[in-house]
């Protein structure tokens, strides 16, 4: 019985925090960013109400996860290190309890985080950021851009396609082509068109000054005209690319669209697939810094809660920086994507493990 008291007291004590401290800290960042965005607001005559409904009431579940492990690892190293300071953790080790019984509502505390971040990360987030998006594209800024000059992807297999500029205004694009190749390699379709048109109303292209040329194995046709009507495997958003499209994508829809885009050949991917492994990769992190967090200051020390709050900030500082460099080298470099999302994981827990087995001795 006694156990499960002190199981509940941990447990409050350790949630309590953590959405004490994430609450204060989501007003504080709340209040910085109406601050660096009110120039935008006023400009654009954004609503009051689209303000607070469509973009901050949109944003704090956003905010919440992007850091929540870190928030954990401070809840655990703030509350714990309190405990210790008042002798709670030297009390219930010297009443029997081994540390790794001691541990067992940390980690229950940190599982149910890690599971309520993946589910936000995966269902919860991506449907809000459709709104929060749509409004950040309003008045705050333009999240849509053109891709570079000389677009080509593959838009099935061994159907290609290139457009020398596409313009996301009036969904028109120059100089366009699409080639089709047998399973042998040999081109058996080409179409060419000095200038493309998407209408949004019928779902078709609308081609100028075209000319097919069709080549089968003992013959070729070649069709010209001025103007042609027809359905392509091709939507406008293949030939823009749009900032930080994943973050309105959940579980299943990120994963479909890595797949089609790998199909299509499109390089520009990898933070994608980034941010697909790490929706998976920090929630575990949450359980990574609570294992660290309560084997750091779990002991009383002269510095106190200081001292370990300082070592804490220092660890999550290191943290965000080595997940921030591993996804450049990812995005930019030749880093793996899983890889890139887990790096940090691996490296600490390895600083978990060291930092358990020390303790515990």
């Amino acid at each position: 019985m006694r156990l499960k008291i002190i199981d509940i007291y941990i447990i409050k004590k350790f949630l309590g925090t953590f959405f004490y401290s994430i609450a204060l800290l989501a007003i504080i960042i709340i209040i910085f960013d109406i601050s660096e965005k009110i120039d935008d607001f006023i400009e654009n005559e954004a609503p009051l109400n689209k303000i607070i409904f469509q973009y901050y009431l949109n944003f704090i579940p956003f905010f919440i996860n992007m850091f929540s492990y870190l928030f954990t690892f401070i809840a655990v190293i703030f509350f714990t290190s309190k405990l210790a300071q008042n002798t709670e953790i030297v009390a219930m080790l010297s009443s029997g309890i081994s540390f790794n019984r001691l541990l067992y509502p940390y980690m229950l505390s940190a599982l149910f985080l890690a599971l309520m971040s993946f589910y936000l990360a995966n269902f919860v987030i991506p449907k809000a950021n459709v709104v929060r998006r749509e409004f950040q594209g309003k008045y705050i800024e333009n999240l849509i851009k053109s891709k570079d000059q000389n677009i080509h992807i593959q838009i099935s297999p061994g159907t290609f396609v290139y457009v020398e500029s596409f313009s996301t205004f009036n969904n028109i694009g120059m100089k366009f082509s699409m080639e089709k190749f047998d399973r042998e390699g040999g081109l058996v379709y080409k179409l060419n068109s000095d200038r493309i048109v998407y209408d949004s109303a019928t779902g078709q292209w609308s081609l100028t000054n075209y000319y097919i040329r069709s080549i089968g194995k003992n013959s070729e046709r070649l069709v010209k005209g001025y103007k042609l009507d027809t359905v392509i495997n091709l939507k406008p958003s293949d030939l823009y690319v749009t900032k930080e499209d994943f973050q309105v994508m959940d579980f299943f829809q990120i994963r479909k669209y890595i797949a089609e885009e790998k199909m299509k050949g499109n390089p520009r991917i990898v933070r994608t697939e980034v941010e697909k492994h790490q929706r998976i990769a920090f929630p575990f992190a949450t359980l990574v810094m609570t294992l660290i967090g309560v084997s750091l200051s779990s002991r009383k020390v002269r510095g106190g809660i200081g001292l370990h709050l300082g070592i804490g900030i220092g660890l999550a500082f290191s943290f965000i920086l080595v997940m921030q460099v591993s996804t450049v080298f990812a995005t930019f470099g030749n880093l793996p994507a899983w890889l890139a999302a887990w790096l940090p994981n691996f490296i600490f827990g390895v600083v978990g493990i060291f930092l358990y087995v020390r303790r515990t001795r």
